[in-house]
């Protein structure tokens, strides 16, 4: 068979899938008759009113001298740790400002940071395609503190990485290789690897991961692909499910609070909430952006409130929009209020007990935003 079989057999083949997956994608729509936002306004259900004085930057953390590439909040303490482009780790005590920690690097280009569930050891990973991890408690200095393992296996840049809750010893990567692989900490060994010559797996890079905390069997992924799909650590062969939808990179994914749905953000600028037994997408948040320029900013990072009811989503353009879940509305837009980010907002993240929101910019800052002291946590 000639090259040029071969390519129009290609070429028929995939206009065969995409057609396919219209017809899927339609008969999808039938079935779903509305949406979270048209059930929850049929029954009266109206917008949380936020004013800008609910959610106020009350710290802001400076000490980094890079762009801020990842943060994570410490399970059970307000401890916060941050990666940049500095080439550090630096962990703060969230409540007074101070840096406990600031470990220098070997490989600058980190992009991933973790706290392990006892709060004890950290986690980040990079370009160096691999995930180092740093005991806390080491009798040390705490800026010469060495690294205590070193994860290897992977065959591209290490995106994301995730403690298995409850579990100081599992921790689950995603890198640009396609794949994500739980590891043993303890003997630094991969436990198993999901995706890569598996014909389920993602075909692209894959940015983030999320554990679900009610099941810590399950897991799900965001890819350059545009996909998201669903993982049992017990069947590494296989997804368990795909998630289609968005129209770009899907560049963070996190699980809604109860466990059975989980949020997504992408490059196509918006954010979107899948139930994760049935596949259905089940609410868009789309925000109309103003521009000159036609540039669309990408939605960078994603967190849920305790009750699940707001969205906190940090943009590109240095916006983060908080949404009602429930309505699908933008309540309040962090970065037109004062002392918001000047820049790229990277990452985000609530603490344990949902009081507060650490947002992390390429402007070289974090900042702690609290709610209002006449304002529950919601």
């Amino acid at each position: 068979m000639s090259v040029a079989e071969l390519k129009e057999r290609h070429a028929d083949a995939t206009a065969t899938v995409n057609s396919l997956r219209e017809r899927l994608k339609q008969r999808r729509q039938l079935l779903l008759d509305t949406d979270v936002a048209g059930y929850a306004k049929s029954q009266g259900t109206s917008a949380i009113s936020f004013s800008p004085t609910d959610l106020v930057c009350c710290r802001i953390l400076q000490g980094h001298t890079g762009k801020v590439y990842s943060l994570d909040w410490a399970p059970e303490r307000n401890w916060i740790v941050s990666a940049s482009q500095d080439g550090r780790l630096i962990v703060w005590n969230a409540l007074t400002s101070q840096k406990t920690h600031a470990i220098k690097l070997q490989c600058p280009w980190v992009m991933t940071c973790a706290f392990a569930p006892n709060g004890q050891s950290v986690a980040c990973g990079g370009l160096d395609s691999a995930c180092s991890i740093f005991n806390l408690n080491s009798r040390v200095e705490r800026d010469n503190i060495s690294v205590s393992r070193v994860l290897t296996g992977h065959k591209g840049y290490v995106y994301s990485c995730q403690y298995v809750p409850d579990h100081e010893s599992r921790l689950i990567t995603s890198s640009s290789d396609q794949t994500c692989v739980l590891w043993d900490v303890t003997t630094g060994q991969r436990i198993s690897v999901f995706g890569g010559e598996f014909p389920s797996g993602h075909t692209a890079d894959v940015l983030s991961v999320s554990i679900n905390s009610s099941n810590s069997n399950m897991f799900v992924s965001g890819s350059c692909d545009a996909t998201a799909r669903l993982w049992d650590t017990r069947i590494a062969s296989r997804a368990v499910r795909t998630y289609h939808g968005h129209q770009g990179d899907v560049n963070t994914v996190k699980f809604f609070p109860d466990g059975q749905r989980f949020g997504t953000g992408s490059d196509d600028s918006t954010c979107r909430l899948y139930d994760m037994r049935t596949g259905h997408q089940l609410q868009v948040y789309r925000q109309q952006h103003d521009g000159d320029d036609n540039v669309v900013p990408t939605v960078t990072s994603i967190a849920f409130s305790l009750s699940g009811r707001l969205l906190f989503a940090g943009y590109s353009s240095g916006d983060c929009y908080v949404w009602d879940t429930l309505v699908g509305e933008a309540v309040l837009n962090l970065g037109t209020l004062q002392n918001s980010h000047e820049s790229r907002i990277s990452c985000l993240g609530l603490s344990s007990d949902g009081s507060a929101l650490c947002t992390g910019s390429w402007d070289k800052n974090l900042k702690i935003w609290a709610f209002g002291g006449h304002r529950k946590v919601i």
